[in-house]
């Protein structure tokens, strides 16, 4: 199994929009993306933070994307 790496807000939501989302909103430090096909999820942008592991696991679920897929798309 792979290993995820520490990724800040901005590197994830770079690495969504490889994956076709786009940003739709964004209400403060959250932004929200959405696919075509109807997938949507939220990152939080937070300058020099890392965004969670688990978060990271939560936002990999809801745009149902496979940990191997996303580091590819890094």
């Amino acid at each position: 199994m792979t290993k995820l790496p520490s990724l800040e807000g901005e590197q994830v939501i770079k690495a969504l929009n490889k994956a076709g989302f786009e940003v739709f909103r964004q209400k403060g430090s959250h932004v929200y993306l959405k696919h075509s096909d109807g997938r949507a999820t939220v990152v939080p942008v937070h300058k020099g933070e890392a965004v969670g592991k688990g978060l990271l696991m939560k936002i990999l679920k809801d745009v149902e994307i496979e940990k191997e897929d996303f580091i590819k798309l890094i």
